[in-house]
């Protein structure tokens, strides 16, 4: 962002609402002498865009495709790097240049008090919105597992937008300066990072509710890629049914049916039988996708006359550009049924020995050292359930041998250190919480965990 300020980018410059710290870059760095800012220059020009906001967005998604300094390097495959982002390879090199040219490191030291203040405008509001979600939903805040819901808020961007991404297994909310903390915005995106990949999960029962869609042509104020996916279709319908039960307003279910959301009624109905029972989402939503009368809804539809304009939203542009994930198959799809069969297992402690047999699965159908490690951390979490502490301890080292995921080996060593306190081998349950908080892109339950085996191993 302090690279393409420099090269030109200007949108709502002169507003108000920009933070201090954007200007105050712009300016250091006109001060500053840098060779490659004229190359720089010249590529942002041949990548201008027709509006701001396409202009901010192809930066973002470039900026998310990359691992950062000092080498900008793309961390995706050729197969993964956004389309938007393929054209502009070049920039890497240019950044590379331009970041120890201008010593944007130092500029990065110097801005952090301002950027910690803003952020502390988020903390709380932003904690209580995840906690709400998350209660209501009964799911784990960290989603599902080795998906990473994060949020980035940038003080050199122009004011008032909301962008989110879905790539790989992150799903990523960048903020811009704003009057008010978007604490709305980002519930939504995090009901999204939540619910999304549910109706992926069920698409075989949600396409046979697809001809509901012949309906949402008619909204003319809905958006393109509603009306080409009734996956995104039925979460963005059951997110506004959420959003108004948690909002005590049952009049933002007319709206959303108004602008095209063809389900929102249904969910709304649908919520409070969800609410009364114990539940979590995870598993009632194939009940409730299951449960939708097609005639009963093609006759609500029927006489509903659509918004013929998008609603106004005040002061808030959103990007959404987060599909989401495609299903998972083959050995993939095994992995996952075992998760959800563990995680289920207090509604059926016939589960975990059918999660056995499924992770063992798993060991057959691929070569992957990642998948056989997630394979054998499911068998070792067996295995302690069994009580079996020995086997267990024995799969969770397996786990560390065989290229584990950040989060699978960060929860090994926490499940290895808490196998040897119950051994009353201190020092190495020690050992074993200290290697999980050095792991990087491990869960943030998995590093308090740790924390607190480092505590307690560190008593005397």
């Amino acid at each position: 962002m302090a690279a393409i300020n420099a090269a030109g980018y200007s949108a709502e410059l002169s507003s108000p609402t920009n933070h201090p710290l954007r200007a105050a870059i712009r300016a250091e760095l006109a001060k500053r002498n840098i060779p490659s800012l004229s190359a720089l220059k010249d590529f942002f020009d041949r990548h201008r865009q027709k509006n701001d906001t396409l202009e901010l967005s192809q930066y973002i998604s470039f900026a998310l495709s990359c691992v950062g300094p000092p080498t900008f390097a793309f961390t995706q495959r050729d197969v993964e790097i956004p389309p938007e982002v393929v054209g502009m390879r070049e920039l890497s090199g240019l950044l590379e240049k331009f970041y120890q040219e201008a010593n944007v490191e130092d500029l990065w030291r110097r801005s952090q008090p301002a950027i910690e203040q803003y952020l502390g405008r988020y903390h709380e509001p932003v904690t209580d919105a995840v906690l709400q979600v998350s209660g209501y939903l009964r799911q784990s805040a960290s989603g599902f597992k080795g998906r990473r819901f994060q949020i980035f808020i940038e003080l050199l961007a122009g004011p008032n937008q909301i962008q989110t991404r879905s790539y790989g297994f992150n799903y990523t909310v960048v903020v811009t300066p704003s009057p008010e903390p978007r604490i709305f915005d980002l519930r939504h995106a995090y009901l999204h990072y939540l619910l999304d990949p549910l109706a992926t999960r069920n698409m075989e029962i949600l396409t046979r509710k697809k001809s509901l869609m012949d309906h949402v042509i008619r909204a003319q104020g809905l958006g393109d890629s509603y009306k080409e996916d009734f996956l995104l279709l039925t979460s963005e319908s059951l997110i506004k049914a959420v959003e108004a039960r948690l909002d005590h307003k049952p009049s933002m279910v007319q709206d959303a049916l108004k602008e095209g959301y063809a389900l929102a009624p249904y969910f709304a109905e649908s919520l409070p039988a969800y609410e009364k029972q114990e539940t979590s989402m995870v598993y009632y939503f194939t009940d409730m996708v299951q449960a939708i009368d097609l005639a009963k809804e093609d006759k609500r539809l029927t006489g509903v006359e659509f918004n013929k304009t998008p609603k106004e939203r005040p002061g808030r542009t959103v990007i959404t550009e987060a599909p989401a994930p495609p299903p998972p198959t083959g050995a993939a799809k095994t992995l996952a049924d075992a998760e959800d069969l563990l995680a289920a297992r207090t509604q059926d402690p016939s589960y975990v020995g059918k999660a056995k047999k499924l992770f063992l699965g798993v060991l057959e159908q691929t070569d992957k050292k990642p998948m056989h490690a997630a394979a054998y951390y499911g068998l070792a979490r067996v295995a302690a359930l069994e009580k079996d502490p020995e086997t267990a301890d024995r799969l969770f080292k397996k786990t560390l041998e065989l290229e584990p995921e950040a989060a699978v080996k960060a929860w090994a060593l926490v499940y290895l250190g808490k196998l040897s306190q119950a051994a009353g081998e201190r020092e190495q349950a020690l050992q074993y919480f200290q290697d999980a908080l050095k792991v990087e892109g491990a869960s943030k339950t998995a590093l308090t965990q740790a924390q607190a085996g480092v505590a307690q191993s560190s008593k005397k």
